[in-house]
């Protein structure tokens, strides 16, 4: 067990033997207890240098090393589903040296990833896909002949998704030869673990059981209504003792759940099951944290961790500036001060409670809090219902899971014309999360869609009052704000709203105009102010302010729009649709994220390498203006000189 996590390299001769596991089968049995201890305390120390999730991964080790022991990875398949739990599986699949570039630029991904390693046979963003991807690869495998074997691992927040039993509905149709294995970190499905149901796991997993349970199939199937007598028998005792009668009625066969931190019993149990014909289902119960005190403690507080920063030395330590609420807090904010003033006002969330910052609300307003788990479709939709009857929903999710329940939006809400307000987080990139989590289509997306109210705040108290002016909406409304904290401004404590479809001009230049929609509108004025262009804060993404757009066009030679959101179909786009339809001819440069995908790195990295800090605006005006731009010419022999 660790009190804290370690600051120097540990000490792992046994995991030091092990690149890939190929190596790890070479170790007996009876070194993989010490193999586990000294794995979770490198992926201690390894997060502890750069940072992030590691609660469930220190959950999944035991896990880990007996599924690369037993199975021939990578030719048989191992599909993973929250893919924060498989640092230990990236440590043993040739990555440990590669650790400390973890969610770093041109570094180790986050989650696993495809062209990073013919170990991770999945890439893994959202959750709850690895049934439906382990499916896809069992029924190949059977069409194309081969015996490799299929795994998926998926943790029991994921099994709350709809996408997990639909696919889990089909392989018992297709009677698909793979097995499942719930990792259940919460306790939240069964407390049954002990000698007992340890006991009858090793029987009913057992070849012997397997063969008696087949062949008394046969025999007494030649005897009218036999064989479903005995079968309804089997399912009610082993229902009394262990909780798989939904996974055996849908078609699996269930064994569990067993400690999944006893490495000599999943051992021995997933060596009776891995070459079972049929879909097989394994219930492993695992500590979130485990081995780590303060992790076992507060699993939600360590579910991921900063980076460790250096003892400062004597005289060195830094002043401590004032905290800036993150954009998350002031919707937490808003949400509560909403909720006192409207007693209609619930709040829903599929399973981002912290992420969200709803903690205070949940507190305030049981009965007013709703978090579906990650059931984003479901939200969404139970949203809509809560609006036919007169409520006032808010639905607090990520840009990137609101791409689940974009079918719900349009037909369920949009549709119907009902008022649900989507607040709208983690909109633009994430940085170190990577692709799989950014919100970089949230504009384009929602823009083409009839009646909604589409808005982008550049700042924190531009945050609040577009909340408040999307609840008393009349419809569909949406609030994009970004991870992160924002530049700063004043705060109002009153719930005042804004005109809607409304931007206003931040700073008169000449020649050219940025059209600035969202929080990059400071990268903006900070070009501005270089070049001296002028730079608008259009606010609104729908309704646009075309009577600001026409007067910027009529005294400009150049548009330049720019957001933190694809450029494809983007704010930028609606710019240029109404010009073109007004039959105006400026010509509009477009800036935001271009047509592929933002690796990992951090967030200024990230907008650096699309060209959306300060000084890729810049640039970019020059280039396009060329000699045309006087300010850049003077900029040019001012540094000359």
């Amino acid at each position: 067990m660790f009190h804290e996590i370690p600051k120097t390299k540990p000490d792992t001769p046994l995991l030091d033997r092990v690149d890939t596991p190929d190596q790890l089968r070479q170790f007996e049995k009876t070194d993989l207890p010490q193999l586990a201890h000294e794995l979770r305390e490198f992926l201690l120390y390894s997060v502890g240098q750069v940072g992030g999730h590691f609660g469930a991964g220190l959950g999944v080790v035991e896990l880990t090393i007996a599924l690369h022991y037993l199975f021939e990875t990578p030719y048989d398949r191992l599909v993973w589903d929250v893919g924060h739990q498989t640092y230990p599986h990236k440590i043993l699949t040739g990555r440990k040296d590669r650790m400390d570039t973890l969610r770093q630029k041109d570094g180790l991904a986050a989650f696993p990833k495809r062209d990073e390693s013919e170990f991770d046979t999945f890439g893994v963003g959202h959750s709850s896909t690895s049934i439906s991807a382990a499916l896809g690869m069992a029924t190949s495998a059977r069409l194309k002949g081969e015996k490799r074997r299929t795994v998926a691992v998926i943790g029991d927040g994921s099994m709350t998704a709809g996408m997990a039993y639909e696919a889990m509905n089909h392989a018992a149709d297709l009677k698909a030869n793979m097995l499942v294995i719930l990792n259940d970190n919460d306790m939240s499905i069964s407390k049954s673990v002990g000698g007992l149901s340890n006991y009858l796991t090793k029987v009913l997993s057992s070849k012997t059981y397997h063969h008696i349970r087949e062949g008394s199939k046969k025999v007494l199937n030649v005897i009218p209504h036999a064989w479903e007598l005995a079968r309804r028998t089997e399912e009610h005792m082993k229902g009394m003792i262990i909780p798989g009668t939904l996974f055996e009625e849908m078609g699996f066969n269930y064994f569990g759940p067993i400690d999944g931190h006893d490495l000599p019993m999943l051992l021995h149990t997933l060596e009776n099951l891995k070459d079972l014909d049929g879909p097989q289902f394994l219930h492993v119960v695992t500590r979130k944290g485990k081995g780590f005190i303060p992790a076992e403690k507060d699993p939600i507080g360590y579910h991921a961790v900063t980076k460790l920063e250096p003892n400062p030395k004597a005289g060195e330590e830094k002043p401590k500036l004032p905290k800036k609420p993150k954009y998350c807090n002031i919707f937490g904010q808003w949400l509560c001060d909403m909720a006192t003033e409207d007693s209609k006002l619930v709040g829903i969330t599929p399973a981002m409670c912290e992420g969200s910052d709803l903690i205070r609300f949940a507190d305030h307003y049981p009965d007013r809090y709703f978090d579906v788990a990650i059931a984003e479709q479901h939200a969404v939709t139970l949203a809509a219902g809560m609006a036919c009857e007169g409520m006032k929903p808010v639905v607090a999710i990520y840009s990137t899971f609101l791409q689940r329940a974009y079918d719900q939006l349009i037909h369920d809400v949009a549709v119907q014309k009902l008022d649900v307000l989507f607040a709208i987080d983690r909109a633009g990139m994430v940085g170190e999360d990577g692709p799989t989590h950014g919100g970089c289509y949230d504009i384009a997306y929602l823009r083409c869609v009839p009646d909604m109210l589409v808005m982008t705040p550049s700042d924190e108290d531009e945050t609040r009052r577009m909340l408040s002016t999307g609840y008393h909406y009349q419809g569909s409304a949406s609030v994009r704000y970004p991870r992160g904290t924002g530049p700063g401004v004043m705060i109002s404590e009153n719930l005042e709203t804004m005109t809607i479809g409304k931007g206003e001009i931040r700073r008169q230049g000449q020649q050219v105009a940025i059209l600035s929609f969202g929080t990059l509108l400071q990268n903006a004025l900070a070009a501005g102010d270089e070049l001296d262009v002028t730079v608008a804060n259009m606010r609104f993404v729908k309704p646009l302010d075309k009577e600001l757009i026409l007067q910027l066009a009529k005294e400009h030679e150049l548009l330049v729009t720019l957001e933190e959101g694809c450029i494809a179909g983007g704010a930028g786009s609606a710019v240029s649709e109404f010009l073109s339809e007004q039959g105006i001819n400026t010509p509009v440069l477009h800036l935001g994220i271009p047509d592929e995908y933002i690796e990992a790195a951090s967030h200024k990295q990230q907008l650096a390498e699309c060209g959306l800090d300060s000084e890729g605006i810049k640039q970019s005006i020059i280039k396009r203006m060329g000699r045309n731009l006087k300010s850049a010419i003077k900029i040019a022999q001012v540094t000359q000189a």
